[in-house]
């Protein structure tokens, strides 16, 4: 049985269940799964869905991701930025509302859920090193802020067109502003209130479904709609049933990038979430590969009931975790619960005014926004600071694939840049001591005019190896007593050929200088890659020492102090 634990981590938590464990998970799961109620059709808005579909996402995917999936408290479920993805892209595609939107959408949701399994079966979970923190803060960000601008016209009652540019719908609410509907701007307001001022009396209460149901009675008792509120109207009943995708649809040029762009970014959020409360917890392990799998196999059997794209909430989650949830029985309860509104209640949220369901997403996504981590930036990195504010910036004014596209590339470009300068240090020893430090952060080193100590901070590798050749050739030709140099090798992780080939022909320029070239403190695979490259007869094995200070004492310039040493004694007996 314990075999399967890695594959299937449902038998790990049921195996090991304990009674103590029940009462928070059913209290967890229903406190989320009334949460989801308002929230699920709230993000069904926002992927340009009707609210039951947000429903139908509610119920498959918890229940695969609960068995699958090795996260205990994390709620996977419809997300604000996946929505908000989704309509952008199929915004492009199909006109929103029509049964080929609705068909993109939930086959987006199949081709996501097959690109996180492949993805989890070739063991590339490490992909969640391509987002730093920097672009996914400066991404979520203005992701938020693109959002909250979108529901502006549900809050305040005015037609506008749903854009990915932040300006763009900025522009277009200044000048429809004259045209507000009061009543619908007070009852988005008052939803806005009742959900802050909730959560301030009490954390884990419910604001958001109080703020529906007062909203839904507000309508049911008095004719709001009969003075220009508009509401939710019919929402079908049932659990939703097995439907495959519509692969007829076409489109896969462009629907096929939407959905790697998705399946990267609902992982990356998945997981660091997971993550998080994982740490926190320290009973279980939250495995990447398998997190891949997890949230894959529920974006894929979801599909197959009517869902759109989900990934892992962070308020679901952060409540799930708050309200007792040990295990992933509470996602299974909150499936329940949605099944259970979906075959009874679903006449009643036909009086829920849309200006609520803005109030809900507006609240929902405005802890997305971190100022906190940008100042902190400011302060400590202003290089880490501009990546934030660039694919903040890329992000409102070209939409959510350019901007995460533009954070990840220059990620990529500043750690490229940092490899090929990479830190390099000239040594000097402790007095009194073996060991050696940097000359530019200390004082009082022990020194030698023709001895050269050199420190490389980094792997040498193509990128790199241009640039150490020339401090090198520069600190020799700046001091012309130096006839030994010596490497420090004990950052160096790794040397390539092409860099391997450079190396050996700087070492036959000393060579052709009378200059000694020694290499100390090197792990194995360096040692092996001087072996195979040739590179160990070029330096020759008496001149690999196993640390800094045998290499020193060692050298040709040692010798030579001590020969000189031995004949001034000579002289002065004589």
């Amino acid at each position: 049985m314990k075999k399967l634990y890695p594959y299937l981590p449902v038998i790990q938590w049921i195996s090991s269940y304990k009674k103590s464990y029940l009462k928070g998970d059913l209290s967890a799961g229903l406190t989320v799964g009334v949460m989801l109620i308002p929230q699920g059709m709230a993000y069904a808005l926002i992927a340009g869905l009707p609210p039951v579909y947000g429903l139908y996402a509610s119920i498959v995917p918890p229940i695969i991701y609960a068995i699958l999936g090795t996260s205990r408290q994390l709620s996977v479920a419809p997300v604000a930025m996946d929505s908000l993805l989704v309509a952008a892209g199929i915004t492009v595609l199909a006109t929103e509302g029509t049964d080929a939107y609705i068909g993109f959408a939930i086959l987006l949701a199949f081709f996501v859920g097959t690109f996180q399994l492949a993805l989890g079966f070739l063991k590339m979970g490490f992909i969640t090193n391509l987002l730093s923190k920097p672009v996914i803060s400066g991404f979520t960000s203005a992701v938020a802020v693109l959002i909250g601008l979108n529901q502006i016209k549900y809050l305040i009652g005015i037609p506008l067109e749903k854009s990915s540019n932040a300006f763009l719908i900025f522009w277009n609410v200044v000048q429809q502003l004259e045209h507000t509907h009061l009543l619908t701007l007070s009852i988005g307001v008052s939803g806005i209130l009742i959900i802050k001022g909730t959560k301030h009396l009490q954390r884990n209460f419910p604001g958001a479904l109080l703020a529906v149901a007062l909203g839904i009675l507000a309508v049911y008792f008095f004719p709001l709609e009969e003075h220009g509120v508009s509401i939710l109207n019919t929402i079908p009943k049932g659990l939703p049933s097995f439907q495959l995708p519509n692969f007829d649809l076409g489109q896969w040029s462009e629907l096929v990038p939407l959905a790697l762009t998705l399946s990267v970014i609902g992982y990356v959020e998945a997981f660091s979430i997971g993550k998080a409360i994982g740490n926190k917890r320290k009973d279980h392990e939250v495995s990447p590969n398998q997190e891949l799998i997890g949230i894959g196999a529920a974006n894929l059997l979801g599909s197959l009931f009517q869902s759109f794209p989900v990934s892992g909430g962070f308020s679901r989650s952060a409540v799930n975790d708050q309200s007792g949830a040990s295990t992933q029985l509470s996602s299974i309860v909150s499936a329940v619960i949605i099944g259970l509104t979906l075959l009874f209640l679903t006449p009643v949220f036909k009086y829920l005014p849309e200006a609520i369901l803005a109030s809900v997403i507006m609240v929902a996504v405005s802890g997305l926004i971190n100022l906190g981590f940008a100042r902190k930036l400011w302060k400590e990195n202003k290089i880490e600071f501009g990546l934030l504010i660039v694919t903040f910036l890329v992000t409102l004014i070209f939409s959510m694939v350019p901007g995460i596209i533009t954070g990840v590339v220059l990620s990529i470009l500043l750690l490229l840049y940092r490899l090929a300068y990479p830190h390099i240090a000239q040594l000097g020893r402790l007095k009194g001591s073996t060991e050696f430090r940097n000359l530019k952060r200390f004082k009082n080193l022990e020194v030698w005019d023709e001895l050269l100590i050199l420190r490389i901070d980094a792997p040498i590798t193509f990128i790199n190896i241009q640039n150490i050749k020339d401090y090198i050739d520069s600190a020799v030709n700046t001091n012309e007593k130096v006839k030994t140099l010596i490497i420090d090798g004990a950052s160096i992780s790794h040397i390539d050929a092409s860099a391997a080939e450079v190396l050996n022909d700087l070492l036959t320029s000393l060579k052709n200088r009378n200059m000694t070239v020694l290499m100390a403190e090197l792990i194995g695979p360096v040692r092996d890659t001087l072996h195979q490259t040739g590179l160990l007869k070029a330096i020759g094995e008496k001149n690999i020492f196993l640390t800094l200070n045998d290499a020193v004492n060692k050298s040709n310039f040692s010798d030579y102090k001590h020969r000189e040493a031995a004949l001034q004694h000579n002289r002065s007996t004589l």
